[in-house]
Formats: C-alpha cells, structure tokens, sequence
C-alpha cells in the first residue's frame, strides 16, 4: 500500500498516538487542580461555571433560560467541528421540547438523513434496520445556533481561556483560570475524559474498557445511499476484533474501524489501527483508494470504567457528559448520551439552586447508579479480546451474529433499545435464554466468574428499578405535599428508576 496520510494528519496522528502510549503506561501528568476550604464566598459573579463548551453550551442554555446567570469556560474558540454527529431523529426532540431550537432551525442543522443502516458480522447473521442514527448533525452549525441564542439571553462564555484550579469554600467555589477568578454557587465539570478535575479523582486508575477509533470522510464512493451501524468481515486480528461504521456525509461518506481493548502497554497504537484501516477500506467500500478524495480523516480513543457515574468527593461540583462516565461503554457518542439526559439534567440542576441543594450527596442523585448502563459491561468484555488470550478466530462474530439474530426474530421492541444504548429489563430477559449456550460457553474463562457475579447483581438490580419505577410514579399526587427537599428527593429517586431501568 502506497498511499500516504497529508502532512498535517500525520503530525496530529503522531501526537494523538503519543497520547495514546502516555495514556497506556501511566505517564500523563496527574494535577491537584480541586481544594476544599472553610472561607466564606462572597458576591457569587454567577450561578453556575460550566468548564467545557462543546457539551456544556446545551445545558448551560437551558440554565440561562430559567434566569441563572451562567457562564462557560472554554480553552479553545467555543465551535463545533465538520464532521457531522449521527443520531437518530426522535433524540433531537429534547432540544425542541427545551425550546433551544425551533422545528426550522433544527432541519437546517440536519445535513444528512438516510435508510436503512445494516449490521452483520464476518461468516454470520445480517439485517438492516430503520431511524437508528440515520440523521447527521452540523456540529459546526448546531453548537453556533445555541451559541448564538445563549449569548442573546445574556450568558456569558469566556473563550480561549484555560481553567487551572477550584477552590471548594462553604457557600461557593471560587476558579481560577489561566487569565482570571470566579466566584460561584456550582461548578459543572463538563470537560470530558481527560478532564484535570476527572484525572484527580481517578487518580491513576486504568480504565476498564477503551474503544479506539480511526476512520475518514471523503468522496468518490459508489455506494452512498444506506449506512452501517456495526459491521465486521475479518476475524480476530492483532487481539482485536475489527467493525465498521459507514454514515453518508455532506462531504462523502464517514467510514469508522473501531475496536474495543483494555489501556494494556501492548495494544496497538492509533498508527497502526489507522494502517490497517487503509489496508481494510477498499475491501470493505469496494474502491480503490487511489479513486477517493479524502476530506478529513479522523482518530480517537475513548475510556470507559466500571465505577461510573464518576462519584465527585466534593460539594458544590457535579460531572456532566464525558467527565461524568454516564456513556455506556460500548458507545463512543457522547452528543447522543447528552440529548438522551439534557431534559432531566436541566431540571434536576434548576431544582437543586432553588433549595441551594449542593452538597455532594445532594448531587450525587442527579448522576445516580444506572443499572441499564451497567449490564453493558458485559457485552462490551465479550467484544474485546485480552491481550494474552488466543480465542477462536471467530469468535466474537459468532457471538454478535447469534445475539443479533435472537433481537432481530424478537422485533424492534428488544432490538431497537439495545442500539440506542437503551438496555431494557424485558428485552434483555427475553434474549438471553434464547442465544445458542455453544456461543456464550467459549466465553466464560475470558470473562471469569467475579465479572458474571458483578453483571448479575447489575441484571437483577434493571430488573428491581423496572419494576419500582411504575410504584413510584404513583406518589406523584402525593408529592405535592411533600417538603421542597423531600420533593427534590422524590423527583431525584423517580429519574433515577425512570433511567436506571432505560425507560426513556
């Protein structure tokens, strides 16, 4: 293969691979960035300090509206990126039910809309389904128009400004950045995986899961009409079990590799997954390369651990999107995690100023245990393959293939769930029995007995919040009598059922 990666994707491929070794072995800096103090704060210059935009600015709009005075922290230019976010349609409703956007201005962040999506594994099963992240998203003009309605209600954002440190007092906490100080009631830790605050709490720990990415967006495809959402056609290579996303784009089309691993020293680097990406594209596309005109092309890795939502060790702080660790660990889609918590986020926060609810227990409920998100550790194991394990070469597809198969026959009301990362008590009850034991035997030494415990306390514990989450709805009457805090912790432990369970 004599293709060659541009100058400049070279060298952001060289410095995300550098990450990616620093992060294996344990040599990223770790900061004390958060201190807790006794003094009292006085004349808060805002309600709330969001640190990190790309996300923030959604919930950081909704603050606004309801007449906080909010500002965002933002190291670089406050922007959205080219490539476009893939989602499916009925998740955008929650930025028309807030009024962020209106029904014209969300069809014109829309640049690409299509059907059906396929998935299939190598010497196995395939289907194709319809409306499951069939729909790109502008980031670019998405994140512009909250911007622009954010700044007009008189938020404030604070652009290329880096934050360095937080200091927890009694009735506020107080921020320092690279260029100034800021006196607030909460601050919201929305800057990601990598956050300095989420690095001083884990302090070290390796994450449990990661899910490396590469891929590219160009033209000159003759196929562009249908997508994949999960697709493999190799088996085990380098310990990793290869798939495939394909979305059309407004410049192109996207095709993702991407694969699970663990942060062992050994796994392959972002280099090497993006050689082999070029080595598999034409086979998986049908094209040369030497025929595509290649817009971008893009990289990443994403941790994941086991002990999330991430438990902040201080009042007055809460995590949201990346920085919480909310995502399920086997999607790497943080915008889609977002608008599926946005409403309940925006109102739980508002509740919590109201009653000046901020203490870490407090806050704690608002990024509550969700058992429905804990169950997918498993699946996630089952897709990754231990650096030190030689398991049959197809075994990850025949599992994926046998488990898609028993969804696909129990219809959309157990398969559709299961793709939005929305895992269900009584789609997931109705599948397991049904998948070939031949299958999931193979598995058991790789995954080991303390993981299946750990999953069956997660399964058993969806199948009580299914099950309370209707008995609860029931004191909804009643709640109105209940004291402003009792009803802050009534509405906290119903969202927390409500989500736990993955009725959205």
């Amino acid at each position: 293969m004599n293709f060659k990666l541009p100058s400049e994707t070279e060298t952001r491929l060289t410095l995300a691979d550098k990450f990616w070794s620093d992060f294996r072995l344990n040599n990223q800096p770790i900061k004390n960035v958060v201190y807790s103090s006794q003094e009292i704060v006085s004349n808060h210059d805002f309600d709330v300090v969001i640190c990190g935009g790309t996300l923030g600015i959604f919930l950081a709009t909704t603050l606004q509206q309801k007449g906080y005075k909010v500002a965002i922290i933002e190291k670089n230019i406050l922007q959205g990126r080219e490539q476009e976010w893939n989602i499916s349609r009925s998740e955008l409703e929650s930025l028309l039910e807030l009024d962020l956007l209106t029904s014209q201005e969300l069809e014109k962040i829309i640049f690409t809309e299509y059907n059906p999506a396929r998935i299939g594994f190598y010497k196995g099963y395939e289907l194709w389904v319809k409306n499951i992240l069939n729909v790109g998203v502008s980031p670019k003009l998405l994140i512009a128009k909250i911007k622009e309605k954010f700044i007009s209600l008189d938020g404030v954002i604070l652009e290329n400004t880096a934050f360095n440190s937080a200091q927890i007092n009694d009735n506020g906490v107080e921020i320092k950045t690279d260029k100034n100080s800021l006196k607030t009631r909460l601050l919201i830790d929305s800057m990601g995986h990598f956050s300095p605050i989420v690095k001083q709490i884990r302090n070290g720990e390796k994450p449990d899961g990661v899910c490396l990415v590469v891929g590219s967006c160009g033209k000159g495809f003759k196929q562009n009409e249908t997508g994949d959402l999960i697709y493999s056609f190799t088996p085990i290579i380098n310990q990793c079990q290869y798939f495939w996303e394909a979305f059309p784009a407004k410049d192109g089309r996207t095709t993702y590799l991407f694969t699970y691993v663990d942060a062992n020293p050994e796994r392959i680097s972002l280099k090497n997954l993006m050689t082999e990406y070029l080595r598999l594209l034409p086979e998986y596309q049908q094209i040369e390369l030497d025929n595509l005109d290649f817009q971008r092309f893009l990289f990443g890795f994403f941790p994941a651990y086991r002990q999330s939502p991430l438990k902040m060790p201080w009042d007055r702080i809460i995590a949201v999107g990346d920085s919480s660790g909310m995502q399920s660990p086997v999607s790497f889609g943080g915008f889609g995690a977002m608008m599926r918590h946005l409403p309940r986020l925006s109102l739980a926060i508002d509740e919590a100023l109201k009653g000046d609810y901020l203490t870490r227990e407090d806050l704690a409920l608002i990024q509550p245990y969700q058992p429905n998100i804990s169950v997918t550790w498993l699946f996630q194991k089952t897709m990754s393959v231990p650096i030190d394990k030689q398991p049959q070469p197809n075994q990850i597809n025949d599992l994926m293939s046998g488990v898609f198969r028993v969804m696909d026959k129990l219809g959309d009301d157990v398969l559709k769930p299961f793709l939005q990362d929305v895992v269900q008590f009584s789609g997931l009850t109705k599948t397991l029995p049904l998948v070939n034991p031949m299958l999931v035997l193979p598995l058991l030494p790789q995954v080991g007995l303390p993981i299946l415990a750990d999953w069956l306390k997660h399964y058993l514990s969806l199948g009580v919040y299914t099950g309370l989450y209707p008995f609860a709805k029931g004191f909804i009457g009643f709640s109105e009598k209940f004291s402003p805090r009792q009803q802050y912790y009534y509405h906290r432990y119903l969202e927390l059922l409500q989500y736990g369970s993955g009725d959205r």
